[in-house]
């Protein structure tokens, strides 16, 4: 199942994401929100007239009561910061009030002189999970996933004992274009991020550091994941800064793409 929360006719729904005519479309409305129902699943409920995902208003595709994020869980990117490797999953929290959708605008505030794009696989809680065990399969408990940029504010980040300020702001967290239950990571999804149509950033969840279980079986150790909570599960190496009028493009196969244009405050 693919779905998406978009704008339509005036009112933000969650939609049902279908091929027509070789376009990804949303084709119904649904009537219970993805991740809102006591089970975690959704119906789809009224037809539409076929929307293009591409010219639908979209707006973030999870409403979480609490962004977990994970970070230095690749190698290559907690080197070229020169950081070491984490021993354990490194934790850190951004805001919901910092969610955006694809095509939103990512604004950069006055007090950052160095603003960076980090592309990421974004996993999106579909039921209630606490302390899950070691040997318990953590994949009932995932709605699906979906595209995340941890746009930081790098130079505040690194001033701070923590990493609130510089992680946290407004639209410092886009996400999208809709979250799928049809994609593997077990089996090595592929993320790219391009700044301006350059590459940037190539990497593949086969070279996580931790797992999707590692990561959630350390979240839910200590902290209850609820319906809709988004996971970012860290950033492959080639982060860099992005500056007003800088067009930023994060893809993963069978997602998408996750596009958002940068501008100052």
């Amino acid at each position: 199942m693919k779905f998406c929360y978009f704008q339509y006719q005036g009112k933000p729904e969650a939609g049902l994401v279908e091929t027509v005519a070789g376009k990804q479309s949303i084709t119904r409305l649904l009537a219970v929100l993805p991740g809102s129902s006591a089970n975690g699943e959704s119906r789809a409920s009224r037809a539409i007239t076929p929307t293009p995902l591409n010219e639908a208003e979209l707006l973030a595709p999870a409403k979480p009561s609490k962004i977990v994020c994970v970070g230095r869980n690749y190698r290559d990117h907690a080197a070229e910061l020169g950081n070491e490797v984490p021993k354990e999953p490194l934790l850190f929290l951004k805001p919901p009030s910092a969610l955006i959708g694809s095509g939103g605008t990512i604004v950069r505030p006055k007090i950052s002189e160095r603003t960076d794009y980090e592309g990421e696989l974004g996993i999106v809680i579909g039921k209630r999970c606490h302390k899950l065990a070691p040997s318990e399969d953590v994949r009932p408990y995932i709605l699906g996933y979906t595209i995340v940029n941890d746009f930081t504010a790098r130079d505040l980040q690194r001033i701070d004992s923590q990493w609130t300020r510089g992680k946290g702001h407004d639209s410092f967290c886009p996400a999208g274009p809709i979250v799928t239950d049809e994609i593997d990571p077990w089996a090595g999804i592929t993320l790219e991020t391009h700044l301006n149509g350059a590459l940037k950033q190539h990497g593949n969840t086969n070279d996580f550091i931790f797992s999707i279980e590692a990561i959630l079986q350390y979240i839910t150790a200590f902290m209850t994941l609820m319906p809709g909570d988004l996971i970012l599960s860290g950033t492959p190496s080639g982060v860099g800064a992005a500056v007003a009028g800088d067009v930023i493009e994060v893809s993963i196969a069978g997602i998408g793409i996750l596009r958002n244009t940068v501008a100052d405050e």
